[in-house]
């Protein structure tokens, strides 16, 4: 049976940029992961993205896999507008003397990005779907589909929001259904994006542009799935012209370039993070509204802390008072991002004229307050 150090379920962004924050440690790494964690890139830009904040883009750089991501499309400002109340909210780089509030990738590209930075360390990646797993006096055994058994004394579940660590290991949830689906898909606008993302809040949805050039954007259609199941049922001009009306022709007529996808919202919160010589990050841990485009960066600052709690400890690999400072660390700002995305997404949803008023008043109140906005701008790039 195989020895490791450490084990990671999961070969995503999240797992393998943890795998590479340990790498410069004298410590045996394993990556289990049963899909291709080096993604194909090619000419056509993938429709699942990430808005990566300058928090994150240090920690890339500090792991040596920034400079190796071939595609990004820096974000000089974000613009918010509702269709009902005549709110609107503008942020932008140069307020807080910024070069950019963050950038837009695709998924693939960062993935692929670390996997290149890990080919260069001694992180072992093993083929295999994990099937079970039994604590041990020091650790883990790890039972594969290949029929293989490893052991470790650190087991780290970075593998997504249906995490099958967090099952085997009899972690409880807890569980939003927002009864929505997000509607994702790549277009081309005749007028450019200004290096801006927008969204456009709707009576009935919430519409996201995030620019991967100038004119092609990733666009996420958050609504109520009944809407989201009529929409996915349009053809393709159909859908384009439904979504170039939805955000007031503002950039001309869009044309759609990929495959029309939608997939369900649903909000997960791990009520552990951790066990002894077991622990949760990225979307294992939590799973958020994508409402903000948050997620990937607060599993990136899941990253950061646990390799900053193991490193500087003296204790263990594995041990459990190790473990839960790391828990402690990350389950506040999780947990308010979390309720945050879903008070908004409340607040949205309802079109009451009192509420569509206030909302409205709330956004124009924080526009115009330098203060407030600088609060909310500097959250939102991670310098909170």
């Amino acid at each position: 049976m195989d020895s490791f150090d450490i084990i990671i379920a999961g070969g995503g962004m999240v797992g393998q940029s943890f795998a590479l924050s340990m790498a410069d440690q004298d410590l045996k790494i394993a990556i289990v992961e049963p899909n291709n964690s080096n993604p194909t890139l090619n000419d056509q830009f993938h429709t699942r993205v990430s808005a990566i904040t300058p928090k994150s883009e240090n920690l890339l750089e500090k792991l040596g896999a920034w400079n190796l991501i071939k595609r990004k499309y820096a974000f000089t400002d974000t613009k918010v507008w509702d269709q009902n109340s005549h709110g609107h909210l503008n942020f932008s780089s140069a307020d807080e003397g910024l070069d950019h509030l963050g950038y837009i990738i695709e998924n693939d590209v960062i993935q692929s990005a670390l996997f290149e930075a890990l080919s260069n360390t001694k992180v072992e990646f093993i083929s295999a779907k994990l099937e079970g797993i039994k604590k041990t006096d020091d650790g883990y055994q790890v039972q594969l589909d290949n029929q293989d058994q490893i052991s470790c004394h650190l087991l780290v579940a970075a593998d997504g929001a249906r995490s099958r660590i967090r099952e085997l290991s009899g972690i409880d949830f807890s569980e939003t259904d927002y009864q929505q689906k997000a509607i994702v898909c790549n277009i081309e606008s005749e007028k450019g994006f200004e290096n801006t993302t927008w969204q456009r809040f709707l009576s009935d949805s919430i519409i996201a542009l995030l620019p991967l050039s100038d004119t092609q954007a990733s666009i996420v259609w958050s609504a109520e799935s009944p809407l989201a199941d009529e929409l996915t049922s349009l053809s393709t001009d159909e859908f384009s012209s439904r979504l170039s009306a939805g955000v007031e022709y503002q950039f001309g007529q869009f044309k759609v370039l990929s495959k029309i996808q939608a997939f369900p919202l649903i909000e997960r919160s791990a009520k552990e993070y951790v066990k002894e010589n077991l622990v949760l990050i990225g979307d294992a841990a939590h799973n958020i509204h994508p409402l903000a485009g948050q997620g990937v960066n607060l599993g990136f600052s899941d990253v950061k802390e646990l390799s900053d709690q193991l490193k500087s400890s003296s204790k263990i690999l594995g041990d459990y008072g190790v473990l839960r400072s790391y828990a402690r660390a990350r389950r506040l700002d999780n947990e308010l991002m979390a309720k945050t995305m879903t008070g908004l997404n409340w607040i949205y949803k309802e079109n009451n004229e009192p509420l569509r008023w206030l909302r409205g008043f709330g956004m124009n109140l924080i526009n115009d307050n330098p203060t407030l906005k600088s609060f909310f701008q500097k959250h939102a790039t991670g310098k909170l």
